[in-house]
């Protein structure tokens, strides 16, 4: 087939919808489709990059205790139009179809099989609480639907009640394969790593807070933070007044420098307060084999068992960051159980899986539009067969 994935957020700019976008064009790609990722332009990209097609100017907008995009352009439909009777998709791959506006006007003119996965959860969305009799008719130009997770389904279902296929997000098993860690920090003293924004709602300030705890006690660790963000000054303020000694904070860095962290470190946290969908990060650090530490939160039990890859503590609790940190950096047999189980783990949410997965939903959608008599006119490939299942075991003697 000839798919689209659209994502409203300005591609390749970091970022969970993105990394999930990518992963899944390379892996169909690999499938045997021929794949388009449509974006929007934010600063010096080219309107067309090989299989990119960029449509609109993003902006940055704060949204859900984070940063979106706005997509707009003054000649949004005519621009719609003109590439969707040029490449003739058979089917479209909406991620947060909803967001405004890039989704919205090629949902709108799709003559194809469309197909939305939602990624966002959070507690409530004034947007989509006011917005959702207007969107409902964009709602029902989606023929198939698809959540990261069961919070993300829950959340999105509220306001747009149907029928949604859970697949959660992938990991590339590959990528975390003999992975040098860094040296200078493989000195004996235990990592521990955390990695996101600085902003309220990814929690990093507890996780400084539980720092504190620690070195006050007298445990021997060192934290290790990649990114930046908002929190960015808060978080070196606290680190300078408190004097707190034992934090390194590098910044964004390459894909390849977060992945040799993580082969680097002891133990990860995520002390996220809420509002996470899935959690990727927590996918990352199991098939590193990194024992995690990580708020007891709806997006992410889905992802971790409690106990057996992870310790789950209540949000915005330092000390509760704390005792579950101590513990296992005071405890390597518990750290080396925990790891291995992780990368266990994580062989289910390969991208080669994840992807096989969204496939057969393709798959199914059309097959379900077909015995209706409903396929749309923009599709021309041919119906994919149903899988086939094992025949079941009769037993006997």
């Amino acid at each position: 087939m000839k798919i689209g994935l659209v994502t409203p957020y300005i591609y390749p700019v970091p970022g969970g919808v993105n990394a999930h976008v990518q992963e899944l064009y390379e892996n169909l790609v690999v499938r045997g489709h021929d794949v388009r990722i449509i974006s929007s332009t934010h600063g010096p990209q080219r309107s067309s990059e090989g299989d990119i097609i960029r449509l609109g100017y993003g902006w940055s907008v704060p949204t859900n205790g984070s940063v979106g995009t706005l997509t707009v352009s003054h000649r949004y439909g005519q621009l719609v139009q003109e590439m969707l009777e040029e490449e003739r998709f058979d089917l479209i791959h909406f991620h947060e179809p909803f967001v405004p506006f890039l989704s919205l006007q090629v949902l709108r003119f799709s003559q194809s099989v469309n197909v939305g996965t939602f990624h966002a959860y959070s507690g409530q969305s004034l947007s989509y609480e006011f917005g959702k009799r207007m969107m409902a008719r964009f709602a029902r130009r989606l023929h198939g639907r698809i959540a990261v997770s069961a919070a993300a389904m829950h959340f999105i279902s509220r306001y747009f009640p149907g029928d949604y296929k859970v697949i959660p997000n992938g990991v590339d098993l590959r990528d975390f394969r003999d992975v040098a860690p860094f040296a200078r920090w493989r000195d004996g003293t235990p990592n521990i790593l955390y990695i996101g924004r600085f902003e309220s709602r990814k929690g990093a300030m507890y996780l400084l807070k539980a720092f504190r705890h620690l070195r006050r006690e007298g445990l021997d660790c060192r934290l290790l933070m990649i990114g930046a963000g908002p929190q960015e000054r808060e978080v070196r303020r606290y680190i300078a007044t408190r004097r707190l000694q034992g934090v390194e904070l590098l910044g964004r860095v390459s894909d390849q420098d977060k992945i040799r962290a993580l082969a680097t470190a002891d133990v990860f946290v995520s002390p996220a307060t809420g509002q996470e969908s899935f959690g990727i990060v927590l996918l990352e650090a199991m098939a590193a084999g990194v024992p995690i530490v990580c708020s007891d939160i709806h997006g992410y039990k889905g992802v971790v068992r409690r106990g057996e890859q992870a310790l789950l503590v209540p949000p915005k609790d330092s000390e509760a960051l704390a005792g579950a940190i101590g513990t296992l950096v005071r405890d390597p047999a518990m750290r080396a159980r925990m790891g291995a189980s992780g990368r266990e783990r994580a062989v289910q949410y390969g991208w080669e899986n994840i992807t096989a997965k969204v496939d057969d939903y393709y798959g199914f959608v059309i097959r379900r539009l077909a015995a209706q008599g409903a396929l749309p006119p923009g599709f021309h490939a041919p119906i994919p067969p149903a899988p086939v299942r094992p025949a079941a075991s009769t037993g006997g003697s």
